[in-house]
């Protein structure tokens, strides 16, 4: 134990080095030592005292316990940790690890699944109903091409972690309760190795960001509701590992004309007050071009009406939905002398009145009775 040279020492750093001091200074160490390239005979060993500082200095928590106990504090092996008095091995171990879970058994390090990403696609109104091909570009984490995801300059491999021996977890015995926790290993994360010579195009990290396009089929009759997951097409894991999946979202941009209503599409038709009064044949637009339907004469405002299969397609499924038609009575705001003159002979056909009307010119029309105006017939009606 006190054999152990000083972490500070061995690093080459003062005990006020900053945390950027301490990783250069072992990066540098581990380049030089490391067993793959430095044939001294003592290598191995420096090597594996290197990364046993580092693991120590690089942790402020265990840091600041070297600091004030040495090598003799409870995170450092001395008299409780790793390789103590039991000779490296707890007899107390598989009992207290069946109790939190352990089963004495030692956990499983798997490479680790990169993360998922999601991307909204906009689509127009006829894009959504029919369907589409889109090409998208998006940025994502991938493997990196030089070190391919190891992390590793290329010529180099990955080494066993010296602290955990490739296993990916460390054990440590409570100083009150005697009690030992498994826990994932801090110098290689749980991955059970160390990169003594990162790659210098993604810097030890196995991944590198660019972008990536891909080519998405939309099926006919996407709405906003749904999504599409393209699996493996999200970013790639540390050190190899799986891509996750990218979750395309959409975004449906309004039409002038039409609206959606499940699988059906809703269209407002203004007609004049001719159309509705005498019934007409009208053109009425679809998402496929124009249709010639016939509305029949009387037609009130709000009257609808189906054109079959002429709606957005069953997204999981066969057939379409309808257009629906909804009728505008449209009422003119404004009319020209000879419009005016016409309406107002139509007047005088409809439910005549007992006050004779006038005309446009206010003198009384020959031929009309006398109205005496709603509200005297309401009290006519009600003996008033």
């Amino acid at each position: 134990m006190t054999n152990k040279r000083d972490y500070y020492e061995v690093l080459g750093v003062a005990r006020d080095a900053s945390p950027d001091d301490i990783r250069k200074a072992y990066r540098n160490l581990a380049r030089k030592f490391h067993p793959d390239v430095n044939k001294e005979a003592d290598a191995e060993t420096r090597f594996k005292e290197i990364n046993e500082a580092n693991s120590a200095l690089s942790d402020p928590e265990k840091r600041a316990v070297y600091d004030r106990f040495g090598h003799s504090g409870p995170s450092m092996g001395g008299g409780y940790g790793g390789g103590g008095p039991f000779g490296g091995e707890d007899p107390f171990a598989t009992i207290f690890e069946s109790f939190f879970g352990g089963g004495g058994g030692r956990a499983s390090h798997g490479p680790q699944r990169g993360a998922d990403l999601k991307y909204t696609l906009r689509l127009t109104f006829a894009e959504a109903v029919f369907g589409v091909e889109k090409e998208i570009e998006y940025r994502r984490l991938a493997a990196c091409a030089s070190c391919h995801g190891n992390g590793a300059q290329a010529g180099t491999e990955p080494v066993r972690c010296t602290r955990c021996g490739g296993s990916g977890e460390v054990r440590q015995r409570s100083a009150i309760f005697n009690m030992v926790t498994v826990a994932t290993c801090d110098a290689c994360r749980g991955e059970g190795t160390v990169i003594a010579i990162p790659c210098r195009d993604c810097r030890g990290e196995g991944r590198v960001r660019q972008p990536h396009k891909l080519t998405i089929k939309v099926p006919a009759g996407i709405d906003t509701q749904a999504q599409i997951r393209m699996t493996g097409e999200g970013e790639a894991g540390p050190r190899g590992g799986p891509n996750g999946n990218l979750y395309v979202m959409f975004e449906i941009q309004a039409h002038e004309f039409f609206r959606r209503q499940d699988n059906d599409i809703i269209l407002e038709l203004p007609v004049n007050v001719a159309q509705a009064a005498l019934g007409a044949e009208v053109q009425v637009p679809t998402l496929e071009g124009m249709d010639t339907v016939r509305i029949s004469a009387g037609i009130q405002n709000g009257t609808t009406f189906r054109l079959r299969g002429k709606g957005v397609p069953h997204l999981r499924g066969n057939g379409r939905g309808d257009q629906v038609v909804v009728t505008r009575v449209v009422i003119p705001d404004s009319l020209t002398a000879e419009q005016k003159i016409l309406f107002e002979a139509l007047a005088h056909t409809f439910n005549p009145t007992r006050k004779s009307q006038t005309g446009a010119d206010g003198q009384p029309i020959e031929g009309t009775p006398p109205d005496d105006g709603i509200f005297e017939r309401i009290k006519c009606a009600l003996g008033l």
